[in-house]
Formats: C-alpha cells, structure tokens, sequence
C-alpha cells in the first residue's frame, strides 16, 4: 500500500469515528437539561480523573462576555507561552470547535479518541452538554495542556463544568436570560453564577453584565469564603483588542486578571494577547459590498451592547423560543431601514421566522418581511442594504449564515446544543 493510499485511509476512518461520535451526541441531546454534579464526578472518576492530569484550570461563567473571556484569557495564555485548551458553547459550524487546542479546534480523531472512552464509561446515562464536558477534560489531558478554560454551560452551580476543582473562577456579569432554569431575577442569577466560587479560590467578579448585580456575585463571593478580585472596568483604551466593540474591554479585563491568577504574565504578553484574540460570530464581519457584520447577541443586555457598535441599514433577526424575543429585538429594530426575520436550529428551541417578525413589527416602525431560510434571508438583506447588514439574534442563525458566506465546512450532522 502506497503511502498516500495509507493516508487517506486513515483520514477516511477519523471521519467515520468522528461520524459516530456526532450519531452519539445527537441521540444524548433528546435527554435535554438535566443537573447532577454527582453523576459527572462519577464519570470522570471512572475515566481516571481527566482533570487532574491538565496543567491548571479557570472556569468562567457570566450572562453574557464569557465566551469572549475565554478568547482573550486563551489568547494571553498562548503569547505567555503556555499550552493552552479551551472548552466552548456552542459551536457555529462543528462539534470540534468546542474544543481548543492551542487555539484551533481539536482534530477530528482526537475528538473521537477523547469522545469513545466517555462514551464506553458513561453509558446511556448522560446528558449533552455532560458528555461535551468530560470529552473536553479528556482531550485536554491527552494534548498535555498547561491551561484550561472552561465556558460554563448555563448558569454555574450546577453546570456541568462545576463537577471539577478550578485554580480560578470568574462570573463576566449578571442579566436576564435562561430565567426557566435559573430564576426570574437578578438576585436569584446571581446565585447561581456565583455557584462556582470556590473556598480560599480567586473569584474574580467582571463588569460585563448589570451594575445591579455586581455587588450580588461580589456578597455571594465572600459567603464562599473566596478570595474576591474585582475586575476593572474597562483595559486601557490605548491597548488594542483583537475583537471589536466597546463591550469587549470589560470582558478582556476578566481575562486578564484570570490568567494573572494563573500564570502571571507579563505586561507584553497581555497586551499581546489581548490584540491577537478572536472569537467568531461576536461582532464579526464576514462579507463586503455591502458590509456583513454577524453578533450572537440572544438576550436583551447583549442586543443593548452591540446596537449602536455596527452600521447597517437592514437587521437580519432570529430567535430562540425561549429568549425575550421583544427585548432583543427593540434595540437592534429601531436603527434599521427593514428587517428581514428568519429561523435556524433544532425545531424544537427555534423561534418561527412568523414569530421573531411579531415581536420585530411591534417593536419599531421599520417594515419586516418573513424568509425562513437564514441563507435566503440574508441575500435579500443585501439585496436591500445601502449601509450594512446586521445579523443577530441566535448563534444558530448566525452559524447558518456564515457557513453560507464563507462557505464553512460543516458537519454531516447537527448535534448543535444551544447551552
């Protein structure tokens, strides 16, 4: 056999691995949301203790900014020096993008490496976005990684994430948002953010989210009994960030105090990673002529923060059904010329593209039209801009959108799980 031959035979087989690894995940995803930090001690128990063969671990939580923290902590890490795995949610194009190694989504056969022993050592017992967890402790530790951060999932205390020791823990901020799970005010989120503080730990409290509920995750930090750090408001305004909006100087201030609490970089390195960061999909533009600019922004905070960051004329929205769906559109209605409302996502969590338009025509006077194909949506967006297109409102419609336009690979399966 020729060595080319055996080649694409091994690229053929890590496909059809990472192929079953998807067939998996989908079947674990009918499970839904389910909490029992009990049960996923008990799997990492059985597969060795995956956590404690990685370097050193932060875990960052918040309602909105903690995916960004992630990229600016990662990307300090990295011009530190250090090894780094990043653990993400959810993914815009493929599963393996949860999964960071030195800043590029795991390889498909180090997914499946990690993905069949958690499947072998937990049975049919396990939610999602658990399995999801455990995979990523394990390929980190194959990878030999001297950092790793983990994303909360949704909320913090009973996250799948807080079934392991973190060196530091971060909340961004506090909003409303996933109140179902997580209560229906701010003091009652708080508490469940705070969650993941840890006795005698860093827990580094971030100015991402309302001012109300600073103070909230600050009280809930000393009753931990945990070494409070507040977080600056803002980098200085000199120091270059690698991801755009004004919004994103609180978000790298929380990752720069997370890795000082890990690694104490220097000041060059700070700066470094701060300006080398990226993170798709959060005030990206992905298309010109006219100009496309993509924001996950699913909350009402979130829709306040990026409104008045972007130029555009006409607002590509969609929604979960889940979201306040008035609230993110209100903001982000009332700078467009038109609106163009549009669905993606597992039909059981994405909002119709007829009722994303209800909330969009009560929310401003600009004139909204129904497409549900996101890709058809956002071509007849263009069609109209003069200035810009927006699109925002649900990172499922936002993947779909960039995978039309940049013509992303994607997988063969959507085991995409909104978290």
């Amino acid at each position: 056999m020729t060595s080319a031959a055996r080649t694409g035979g091994l690229r053929r087989d890590a496909t059809a691995r990472y192929r079953a690894v998807l067939d998996r995940l989908y079947r674990a995803r009918r499970a839904g949301v389910r909490f029992d930090l009990d049960r996923v001690r008990a799997l990492l128990e059985r597969l060795g203790a995956p956590q404690a063969k990685v370097g050193r671990i932060a875990r960052i939580g918040g309602t909105n900014g903690k995916g960004s923290a992630v990229a600016f902590a990662e990307a300090i890490a990295r011009a530190s020096g250090l090894r780094t795995g990043a653990f993400t949610s959810p993914h815009l194009s493929r599963f393996a993008e949860r999964f960071r190694i030195d800043g590029a989504p795991a390889a498909d056969d180090a997914v499946a490496d990690a993905a069949e022993r958690v499947f072998a050592a937990a049975g049919d017992r396990y939610t999602f976005f658990e399995l999801a967890t455990a995979i990523a402790l394990c390929a980190f530790a194959d990878a030999g990684v001297d950092v790793a951060l983990l994303e909360v999932g949704m909320g913090g205390r009973l996250d799948a994430t807080n079934a392991v020791s973190a060196d530091v823990s971060a909340v961004t901020g506090v909003a409303l948002d996933h109140q179902a799970y997580l209560g229906t005010t701010l003091a009652a989120i708080a508490r469940e953010k705070a969650g993941i503080f840890e006795p005698g730990r860093p827990a580094i409290v971030g100015r991402c989210g309302e001012p109300a509920g600073e103070p909230l995750l600050e009280i809930a930090a000393r009753q931990a009994g945990a070494r409070l750090i507040r977080a600056p408001a803002s980098t200085p305004g000199d120091w270059p960030l690698g991801l755009a909006g004004a919004h994103q100087r609180a978000n790298a201030a929380v990752a720069v105090e997370v890795v000082r609490a890990l690694a104490a970089p220097d000041a060059a390195a700070i700066r470094a990673g701060l300006a080398a960061a990226r993170w798709p999909g959060r005030l990206e533009r992905i298309a010109d002529d006219p100009p496309v600019v993509v924001d996950g922004a699913h909350n009402p905070h979130a829709a306040r923060a990026i409104a008045g960051e972007v130029a555009y004329d006409v607002l590509v929205l969609g929604a979960a059904r889940d979201k306040d769906i008035a609230g993110i559109a209100a903001p982000l209605v009332a700078r467009a010329r038109a609106v163009v409302c549009t669905e993606a996502g597992p039909a059981d969590r994405a909002a119709p593209a007829a009722q994303v338009a209800a909330a969009a025509a009560r929310a401003g006077a600009a004139p909204v039209e129904v497409e549900p194909d996101p890709r058809r949506a956002v071509d007849r967006a263009r069609a109209r801009a003069h200035t810009g297109v927006l699109v925002a409102g649900s990172l499922f419609v936002v993947g779909a959108v960039r995978r039309h336009l940049l013509d992303e690979p994607a997988d063969p399966i959507d085991c995409a799980e909104r978290m």
